[in-house]
């Protein structure tokens, strides 16, 4: 049975209060166990080699602001790590990007374990893809939408596809160009000559 794995996650949270009641709500699953909380996300990176989580929960506000839109260049090791962003209030799209899913400190038992599960099999079906493999015509199209300012409900509504679609294919574009800020996936697009600078004026 798939659930019979146990997935190994640490927690990246400097609130003791918000680090025990993960523990309460996701120690109710055998499927996940909480193996390290940590308070510094430097700190953890520094062991991940030798802990190799499946999952790390982390508090984007662990770390500085520029590598909150770039956390997985930290380490080689988080590049196929299930990231999962622990969020406290609204977060902008540059760094909820950078994570499978984000957890709400209000979601119930039942949504957070639900998030998790959407994460790993996010991260599993994404590392089946090359990462050298060129944007195909599609994220072309969404990569010039994000290059021009669009929003991800711009951009559905122009494509006529849903915004989860649009939040896919810009996590693919990422993965693919290695590109996590708008700006840069604007000079991008201009030196790949996906638009021009009238575009983006």
């Amino acid at each position: 049975m798939k659930n019979a794995k146990s997935y190994k996650i640490i927690v990246i949270e400097p609130s003791k209060i918000i680090t025990e009641g993960l523990k309460t709500l996701i120690g109710e699953h055998s499927e996940y166990k909480i193996t390290h909380c940590v308070n510094d996300f430097y700190q953890c990176v520094e062991r991940l080699s030798a802990i190799k989580p499946d999952i790390i929960i982390a508090n984007p506000t662990a770390l500085d602001f520029r590598h909150r839109v770039n956390v997985r260049s930290l380490s080689p090791t988080l590049k196929h790590t299930t990231l999962v962003a622990l969020s406290y209030a609204h977060m902008e799209e540059d760094i909820t990007l950078q994570y499978n899913a984000v957890i709400s400190i209000y979601d119930t038992a039942a949504q957070i374990t639900k998030k998790l599960r959407t994460a790993i099999e996010q991260n599993d079906a994404s590392s089946y893809t090359s990462d050298s493999e060129d944007l195909s015509d599609r994220e072309r199209e969404i990569l010039t939408s994000v290059a021009r300012g669009m929003t991800n409900k711009e951009i559905a509504d122009i494509h006529h596809i849903s915004v989860y679609t649009v939040i896919s294919h810009r996590k693919n574009i990422t993965r693919k160009t290695g590109i996590k800020t708008v700006s840069g996936l604007t000079v991008y697009a201009l030196l790949n000559n996906l638009l021009s600078m009238t575009d983006v004026e």
